[in-house]
């Protein structure tokens, strides 16, 4: 087994005894202990009482955190014409249809967010293979198939975030930087939490929220009271 490092060891030891503790105090905690030489990001995994490979228990949405996620987003738009001008003069990295659907099957997938309008659906359709796997598949449920290309790119860019439970119900994301103060942290938080409670879907059955975690992207993770995390 490979042995800690001083870092891991020093910050093992902060968090030994913390259990179900409040936003506030994870926080704290997550941020004082970050000790790497570069910005981390501040990740949260909720672990929920679903089975994802039923339709009705499937948990899938999009929150746009209060203060962003401090990382830089690149965007991929298929639209033609006014709709890709648009695009293009909303910020987004990546503007086509079918040159950019044969970048993709090429290999060249250089974006973290895809956009379509409806009529590019046909073509994008083709790169379900692709794109599906990579959560990366433009959907209309959280707004990445639609008509206002502006402010799909605006949002994007601005910090929106979107989710969905994976196999084993868990779901994660990046919730901020480090560097954040902490009050910005614990508003992103909050609402990363009350919008993932408010997708339960109707075939969540018993406990819906079971776990939530907060770690840095090179520290350890704290678990964090549940039902004073929702209630908040």
């Amino acid at each position: 087994m490979a042995k800690l490092g001083k870092r891991m060891t020093a910050a093992k030891a902060a968090f030994e005894g913390k259990h179900e503790i409040s936003i506030d105090e994870a926080i704290s905690l997550v941020k004082g202990n970050a000790k790497a030489k570069f910005d981390e990001t501040v990740e949260i995994a909720m672990t929920l009482g679903v089975d994802p490979r039923h339709a009705d228990q499937m948990v899938r949405g999009v929150v746009t955190l209060p203060n962003g996620t401090g990382k830089t987003v690149r965007v991929a738009v298929f639209a033609r014409g006014p709709k890709a001008e648009e695009a293009t003069e909303a910020g987004a990295d990546v503007v086509g249809a079918e040159d950019l659907m044969e970048q993709v099957q090429a290999g060249n997938i250089n974006f973290d967010r895809c956009i379509a309008t409806p009529d590019m659906m046909p073509i994008v359709g083709r790169l379900g293979k692709i794109l599906g796997p990579r959560n990366l598949m433009p959907n209309p449920r959280v707004g990445t198939v639609t008509m206002d290309v502006k402010a799909a790119v605006e949002a994007a860019k601005g910090g929106e975030v979107q989710f969905k439970a994976e196999k084993a119900g868990v779901v994660h994301a990046g919730v901020g930087k480090v560097s954040f103060d902490e009050a910005a942290l614990v508003e992103n938080v909050k609402a990363f939490v009350n919008a993932v409670n408010k997708a339960k879907p109707s075939g969540a059955k018993g406990t819906y929220i079971k776990s939530i975690a907060l770690t840095s992207t090179m520290g350890p993770g704290v678990k964090l009271d549940v039902a004073g995390s929702v209630a908040e």
